[in-house]
């Protein structure tokens, strides 16, 4: 019988998402940690070689576009300026094929909430 994923196993899939849309980029990756709450999740270089730090968001699926913490972010995008990178910000909505309230469940379709890499700016306002 399967089993809802945890939150790592989530946090997982939702990074093996977005990782795979940033290869089709042509993105090349310095660093990943798949470790939850610890950000950035990619560290990546475009065909310029500029660098982005990209946040993965892993959460259920709502009838909205699933955002970020506001005031964390720009904590986030400071750190951003002083490292010379750019953010991008991927929010990742799963559910199981049976009840998109719930987690998916291991080894099981899924349904999946994602509008795609959102690029913030990290200037100062």
């Amino acid at each position: 019988m399967s089993r809802p994923l945890t939150d790592q196993e989530l946090h997982n899939l939702a990074m093996n998402i977005v990782g795979k849309e940033l290869e089709t980029r042509g993105f090349e990756f310095l660093a990943v940690n798949s470790q939850l709450k610890k950000h950035p999740q990619f560290v990546c270089i475009d065909k310029s070689n500029n660098q982005f730090f990209v946040i993965v968001k892993a959460s259920e699926i709502t009838e909205k576009p699933i955002g970020y913490d506001v005031v964390w972010m720009e904590t986030f995008k400071a750190h951003a300026r002083k490292q010379n990178s750019k953010v991008l910000f991927a929010g990742v909505g799963l559910g199981s094929k049976k009840n998109k309230l719930q987690r998916p469940l291991l080894n099981e379709e899924y349904l999946l909430q994602y509008d795609g890499i959102e690029r913030l700016d990290v200037e100062l306002n």
